[in-house]
């Protein structure tokens, strides 16, 4: 990997490396992508199966478009059980954090009769889009549909692509299962997003798309936004370590890695204040690239995106950190969680070298869809709060609206809103 010092300008040139990944960059597909959107609007499942047929080699008809409870329990006989008892065991943990994410509807009453308060309610029909293909993703289906159970989403609707023999992977279909969706449905890409932002003959409009994506799947999302909601417009994979001299290189460089691996466009950065283990990190990820797997896509990933940075300090590193904001932050210093209480931005921290990045994408609780490519700024992980809504609660006695209405008649005449004024001036017209 390079190494190279970290300063004001090579901090910049990094920044504006990493925004090149920014989905707003592929303009060149909006077009395709809003022609399948107007094609599924306007014919429905015939044009679902048409792309099916063309982007998954799959033939798709209204007889074998919905998963059945047979094809369910078909998959559950096709995975290993241990592996079964696992996603059952990773279920139980991200049921269990997200219970504490929940909140409950207060209302406030005073004397004179005000009653303010706030009504939180869940969402009714709520869109799961899990990628298939090559890949199986039975971890963010658990991820993106738990969350909405425990909010209590009415229904679950969750849309994914079959391979060419008609199928859904069977890992992705048990954990569907154990994570309680409704209703399953074989198709993906934009036609999926443009479904269930629309409604078809089989599938209902949702009020809400989460799910993560190719560029189709996320530009579809970004074009459906305002129609409906979506949770986010997922970037590629990050992981940023923020380490010194205490840290172990083998591990160091193992994690890095097991962001590189997700595709050509993640980045995979170490922060470090100690040039020691910045050399010995880079030496240890070549030695582990020769001997993975997807050594094609982390070599381009690393050659793309990947950076070992040499601070002067820790205060540096840290701001620099900030500046990244990452989706992934591990740090692994003498007293990490010191360190934690100064990091301002980032989508998910782990603390200490035990405490490796798939930790929490497989198995802790905590969720796994975060924010990517700079937006843990302003975006949080995707949680219980992203399935209700909030509804603000008034309430006023004639007593409570007396003490105060002609404050409210003045407010309103002076931002010429005679009408609003009018509207509470009435309700004492009479007054002796």
């Amino acid at each position: 990997m390079r190494i190279v010092k970290l300063t004001n300008d090579t901090k910049q040139n990094l920044l504006e490396n990493l925004l090149k990944r920014s989905t707003n960059n592929y303009g060149d597909y909006e077009k395709v992508v809003a022609d399948i959107i107007e094609n599924v609007k306007n014919r429905k499942e015939e044009a679902i199966f048409e792309y099916s047929l063309k982007f998954d080699k799959c033939t798709t008809t209204k007889e074998n478009f919905q998963v059945t409870r047979a094809e369910i329990d078909a998959a559950y006989k096709e995975v290993d059980n241990h592996f079964i008892q696992v996603m059952r065991d990773s279920a139980a943990n991200i049921r269990t954090y997200h219970e504490k994410q929940k909140r409950n509807s207060w209302f406030d009453a005073k004397e004179d009769g005000t009653i303010l308060g706030q009504k939180i309610t869940p969402m009714q029909n709520v869109g799961v889009y899990v990628p298939g293909g090559k890949a199986a993703y039975p971890s963010t289906t658990l991820m993106n549909v738990i969350p909405a159970k425990v909010a209590g989403v009415s229904n679950i609707i969750m849309t994914t692509p079959a391979g060419a023999d008609g199928k859904v992977n069977p890992a992705t279909l048990v954990a569907a299962d154990i994570a309680g969706v409704d209703t399953i449905y074989k198709v993906g890409g934009a036609q999926a997003i443009a479904a269930l932002a629309y409604g078809t003959e089989m599938i209902p409009k949702v009020d809400k798309i989460v799910g993560p994506g190719n560029i189709f799947v996320a530009l579809a999302k970004r074009a459906v936004y305002g129609h409906v909601s979506i949770d986010s417009i997922a970037g590629p994979s990050e992981i940023l370590v923020l380490a010194d001299e205490s840290a172990t290189p083998r591990y160091v460089a193992a994690d890095l890695l097991s962001q590189a691996e997700h595709d050509e466009l993640a980045s995979a950065i170490l922060i470090t204040t100690s040039e020691k283990l910045a050399e010995k990190v880079s030496v240890e990820v070549d030695e582990f690239v020769k001997v993975l797997q997807r050594r094609e896509i982390i070599q381009k990933s690393l050659d793309n995106y990947g950076y070992i940075l040499v601070a002067p300090d820790m205060e540096t590193a840290v701001e620099a950190a900030n500046e990244i904001a990452s989706e992934h932050l591990e740090i692994l210093t003498k007293n990490p969680f010191d360190t934690m209480t100064k990091i301002r931005n980032a989508g998910a921290i782990f603390l200490g070298e035990y405490s490796s990045e798939p930790l929490g994408d497989y198995y802790a609780g905590p969720n796994h869809v975060l924010p990517t490519n700079g937006t843990a700024k302003f975006f949080s992980p995707l949680s219980v709060d992203d399935y209700v809504k909030k509804s603000s609660i008034i309430s006023y006695s004639r007593e409570a609206l007396e003490k105060v209405h002609e404050d409210i008649e003045l407010f309103a005449k002076k931002e010429g809103l005679t009408a609003h004024a009018n509207s509470i001036h009435v309700r004492f017209e009479n007054k002796s």
